[in-house]
Parts: structure tokens; sequence; C-alpha cells
């Protein structure tokens, strides 16, 4: 068993260079050098500011997660003890708060389907799906029609 993993890997490795010396030199379509960076555009700022301010984006798919229509980067890091978007939109504050509340969906265990008090951990880093707002240009042409009526 170890020497087959050896083997693996050595195999792995005689690739990955071989492929690598194959590229050599390859340039993209757009001209620059594959191994290069691409220039990143500057930081497009968040259209909101501050929570409860900020008009709903409509959805434009029923199970598309909403948008997040205020900024974040003053909000702490999530962590696995910590969660602030918990602090005004868990079930027990958004009412006092005015925002809404964590989805239904973030109740339900992924694996056995049972209802739960709090919000699953698979559901706790919101910004996994959840994206703050920004006014920003497509970054190719579409023709894209949601199914959802606004």
């Amino acid at each position: 068993m170890k020497r087959t993993v050896t083997m693996g890997m050595a195999l792995a490795a005689a690739l990955l260079f071989g492929c690598t010396q194959q590229f050599a030199g390859v340039k993209s379509m757009r001209g620059a050098d594959v191994a290069a960076g691409d220039k990143a555009d500057a930081p497009k700022t968040y259209v909101g500011k501050k929570p409860g301010l900020q008009q709903k984006v409509a959805r434009t798919f029923s199970t598309q997660p909403p948008v997040i229509p205020h900024a974040v980067e003053n909000f702490d890091e999530i962590t696995l003890e910590e969660n602030q978007c918990n602090s005004c939109h868990g079930a027990e504050n958004y009412e006092k708060k005015k925002a809404p509340k964590i989805g239904d969906s973030h109740f339900i265990n992924p694996a056995t389907g049972q209802k739960l008090a709090d919000s699953s951990m698979a559901r706790h880093n919101c910004v996994q799906c959840h994206v703050p707002q920004v006014d920003a240009p497509p970054l190719v042409e579409n023709n894209f029609v949601g199914n959802v009526k606004n």
C-alpha cells in the first residue's frame, strides 16, 4: 500500500512537471502571459451603508439567496463561535431590529431533515451564499430574465 501511494505521488509529480514544461510560453487569447496574475479592477464600494436604510434588491429567481443591502466591512468576521448577522436577523431579535428573519430553510438539519431550534451550522457562514449589493456592470453581456415577478 505504501509503495503504491509513493509510486502514485511520483507519477503525479512527473505528469505535473511535464505539463508545465509543455505549456511554457503559451499565451492566452487576451494576449497576457498565462503565468502572470490578472489585474483586478478597483474594488467596488457597497451600495448600502447603514443597515435598514437601503431598499431591498428584488430577487431574479425564486430560490436566489437575497443580497445584503447594507455594508458589511465593519462587521466582525464570522467564526464558529460567533456570527454577528444573528444579532439582527436571528429568530429572537429580528422583530426588535426590524430586520428580515433568517429563512426557515436555515433551521433544518440538511442531513436528517429535522427541524432545529437554532439555525443549522451548515448555514452558519452567511456570506457563502449572501453577498453585499454592489453597483457593478455585468462581467459579460447576457439576456437573462428571472422568473420572479417584482
